[in-house]
């Protein structure tokens, strides 16, 4: 029998779903920028109609016009370049403003994705039946955006969602679940809504600072691409219908990683205004003596010393990547702990005094970020389901100690006692599930607090505990199971959710959550129940289920059972 969530290809898989084709590759001939009465009246086919000419969904950038397509009403935007390539001499370099074209540049597909692993999940067929991964083609030239907006040239200052795809800084892409397509979000809020791809792995996060001045970002030139399409956006979104002095960025998984490093980045500062975290409440980051130790390893897996560090730019992407794979691997002893995803999974954002001055939520909040309104959670199961694995739900509670003791040793049987006596009714798989899960969510209650402890801007913890019936009820609360409900995508995931009129009831409930926190900073709406900010004596925390709660201290008992460290 497979360990669930503590052998290397399921971590790797959680890091994953932590997870002629280029969107950016045609030039048309210039033409005048369509008025809003011309795009409006695009639509005239009917709600359902998809228009795509050469004259319709223009919009000027800073670098050029784009033109994109209109979908059920929303004018929707892909791949679209906010930074230059970063192959060659751009490697390991900070990123930088795209190039100006002439002409109109089609931007009606996603993207390259950055160069990343492969997927082995593909091979698990449950897996890939629930995740519905598109992985898309990979390139370094994948700094790329993708919009979607309900209305484009027109003067109008609409809420901006920026999207931060999950992958745990490995993996990933803004467009690897069906789930993340912005169209409904957009329409349902009156929103715009953007999603971006940035450098990933060995690419984004090699630090070879000490090998030379022009290496100085080097171990955090993925999060630098992430600053550069902020910028963008704050640039350019005004053309798309949206208000760049309103902006939250929101991100789930390595996503939310990134969420965190970003509120703690100086030169982020200013260019978003409200931030969600969703089960990746990363608190540190690595330490450049961690980093420093990779990068050796790579070096010497490589054959190269210190005078040679400009040969990198020559060799093959897929090389480096499968070299950053090989460096990092060795068996995970627990399940991925999202309060130390970078030094877990061994890439990730480095704490080097200038891009990065501290951990991003260790040991306080960032004080650069104290005015930016916070909403946190975590789901359920998260990474332990019985996904792929039907014998799982026969688990015994022998079974059950065994793997709680290979996590937490000696106080394993006393960690049950409390999980079983807070859940009598559960069976054993479900307690090992909660036990495994509560580290992610202790993450975010440990955030919510040490936003609160500044007494500036709120903070809001959610935790979705709706568990989908696919499967015979198996795939659970897993892990990304709240992606199609905050993004309003029930009838594009039917096989995650299950589908069905009470999903959509809650994706409804939860996406205006999401709208009205990113339209003023607080989640509450007139569909659920008060939604009190987050108190570290109360810990009120929204219940996303069927039907919708609030309670205070809803699991404290279960989490001071698990160590903190």
């Amino acid at each position: 029998m497979k360990r669930a969530g503590m052998n290397r290809r399921a971590l790797i898989k959680s890091a994953g779903t932590l997870a002629g084709v280029t969107a950016i590759s045609g030039f048309l001939p210039e033409v005048a920028v369509a008025s809003p009465k011309t795009e409006a009246s695009s639509n005239s086919k009917g709600p359902s109609a998809t228009v795509a000419s050469d004259h319709q969904a223009v919009v000027e950038t800073s670098a050029g016009k784009v033109r994109g397509y209109i979908r059920n009403g929303i004018f929707t935007f892909k791949g679209m370049p906010y930074g230059e390539s970063a192959a060659g001499k751009g490697r390991f370099m900070p990123p930088t403003k795209v190039k100006p074209w002439t002409g109109l540049r089609s931007s009606m597909h996603y993207g390259y994705l950055a160069p990343q692993p492969v997927r082995h999940s593909w091979g698990d067929d449950e897996f890939a039946f629930v995740y519905d991964w598109d992985d898309g083609l990979q390139g370094e030239d994948c700094l790329c955006i993708n919009v979607w907006s309900p209305g484009v040239n027109e003067n109008k200052k609409r809420p901006v969602m920026v999207w931060l795809h999950g992958g745990g800084f490995y993996f990933g892409s803004s467009q690897e679940l069906p789930s993340l397509d912005g169209e409904n979000l957009s329409r349902r809020g009156d929103v715009v809504v953007a999603s971006i791809n940035h450098r990933l792995g060995i690419l984004g996060y090699l630090n070879l600072a000490e090998y030379g001045a022009d290496y100085a970002g080097s171990g955090n030139v993925g999060m630098l691409d992430i600053v550069l399409a902020l910028e963008w956006v704050k640039e350019n979104i005004g053309n798309f219908g949206g208000d760049p002095g309103n902006v939250t960025i929101f991100g789930q998984s390595g996503g939310g990683g990134k969420v965190n490093t970003i509120m703690a980045m100086p030169s982020a500062k200013g260019l978003f205004h409200r931030a969600i975290t969703q089960s990746g409440s990363m608190l540190r980051a690595r330490t450049p003596e961690k980093s420093a130790e990779l990068t050796s390893a790579v070096l010497k897996e490589l054959g190269l010393n210190g005078s040679r560090v400009s040969e990198l730019n020559d060799i093959p992407f897929a090389k480096l990547v499968e070299v950053g794979v090989e460096v990092t691997r060795r068996p995970p002893s627990a399940p991925p702990d999202v309060r130390r995803m970078a030094e877990t999974l061994g890439w990730g954002p480095v704490t080097d005094g200038k891009v990065l001055p501290q951990h991003p939520f260790d040991p306080e909040a960032p004080a650069i970020s104290t005015q930016v309104q916070l909403m946190v959670g975590t789901v359920l199961n998260e990474f332990l389901t019985a996904t792929g694995h039907p014998e799982y739900e026969a688990m015994t509670y022998e079974e059950v100690g065994k793997r709680v003791r290979e996590v937490h040793g000696e106080q394993s049987e006393q960690i049950i006692q409390v999980f079983r006596k807070a859940h009598p009714s559960e069976k054993p798989f479900d307690i090992l599930s909660l036990i495994m899960a509560a580290l992610v969510r202790q993450g975010a209650v440990t955030q919510a607090e040490r936003k609160a402890a500044q007494g500036a801007a709120p903070a809001y913890l959610y935790w979705f505990t709706r568990k989908s019936p696919v499967l015979d009820g198996r795939v659970r609360a897993l892990h990304c199971m709240e992606l199609p409900f905050c993004f309003n995508n029930i009838a594009r995931c039917g096989n995650m959710t299950g589908g069905g009129a009470e999903a959509q009831k809650l994706a409804d409930q939860v996406s205006d959550a999401w709208i009205n926190f990113a339209r003023k900073g607080n989640p509450n709406h007139s569909g659920l129940p008060n939604w009190p900010a987050f108190t570290a004596e109360k810990c009120p925390t929204m219940i996303f289920d069927a039907p919708c709660t609030v309670k205070d201290n809803p699991d404290t008992e279960e989490r001071r059972a698990i160590p903190s460290t």
